[in-house]
């Protein structure tokens, strides 16, 4: 398996580089279009957008090349009409008419009918091209994929938090079931954190933690949340140094199970 080889995410069709990039942690504009350049195409204009991914978008839009970026922005609103209107406001802010993708972010469990109807109608009007939900209960995600409503499901994942495996993957068919993409690869930073380690343990990487990840066959897209150039530079060795095997994925399985039972269980 070569991570710098795109795929086709799900049943949406799209060509999506493995790796995505998110825009909440401050990384620089050059940072963002150098992950595009190696072909991390899923740009996450997410819940906190900073201004390095929006010149990026800006500046890639301005080449021409709008059609090679895959737009995603999420909406936490509970409320139909405020969905829409802050969703506009994101697209205003970095000068788009839609997204591509539109993320009902973390929902436990079924949006309601009033959220899922303005979806619908925003997705009618052109805002975006595909529909997306993120949330934490893993074993709603097979019953949603069953209902043929959304076309991505955004998923938490790594190393430490491995119940996708048995909950989500199997239960997902492959091309002409939603894409799966997942987030905190690095357990919102533990997985990296010294301290958490077992005894003797150097702690992962950054790129340990995506190549984790990516390893698994049925992740479409792991999603990284660079501050800083350096950070993305970290990420991007994970297209070069390809997936784990062997020894290296039996440590990183050790590592993560014992940060999970070390540092606090989340859902």
């Amino acid at each position: 398996m070569d991570l710098n080889e795109p795929r086709i995410l799900g049943k949406t069709g799209l060509r999506v580089g493995r790796l995505g990039v998110a825009a909440s942690y401050g990384a620089p504009t050059e940072a963002f279009e150098e992950a595009f350049e190696r072909g991390c195409n899923y740009f996450y204009w997410g819940s906190m957008r900073k201004s390095g991914m929006r010149d990026a978008i800006k500046n890639i839009c301005g080449k021409g090349r709008r059609d090679d970026l895959i737009i995603v922005m999420q909406t936490y609103s509970r409320s139909a009409f405020l969905m829409e209107r802050f969703f506009k406001q994101g697209l205003k802010k970095v000068g788009l008419d839609h997204a591509d993708v539109m993320i009902l972010g973390w929902h436990n469990k079924r949006p309601s009918r009033k959220i899922l109807d303005r979806a619908i109608a925003m997705k009618e009007k052109g805002l975006f091209r595909f529909l997306a939900m993120s949330g934490h209960k893993r074993t709603l995600f097979p019953q949603l994929a069953d209902e043929d409503i959304f076309d991505i499901f955004h998923i938490r994942y790594n190393a430490a938090h491995r119940g996708a495996e048995n909950e989500i993957f199997p239960h997902i068919e492959k091309n002409v079931g939603p894409g799966l993409v997942s987030y905190t690869a690095t357990r919102w930073g533990q997985l990296l954190n010294p301290k958490k380690m077992p005894h003797g343990e150097t702690p992962l990487s950054g790129s340990d933690c995506y190549r984790f990840v990516l390893s698994n066959p049925t992740v479409d897209v792991c999603i990284c949340g660079p501050k800083d150039y350096a950070q993305m530079e970290e990420a991007l060795r994970t297209l070069d140094m390809g997936p784990l095997r062997g020894e290296e994925l039996e440590r990183i399985k050790r590592i993560g199970d014992h940060v999970h039972a070390h540092t606090g269980r989340f859902f």
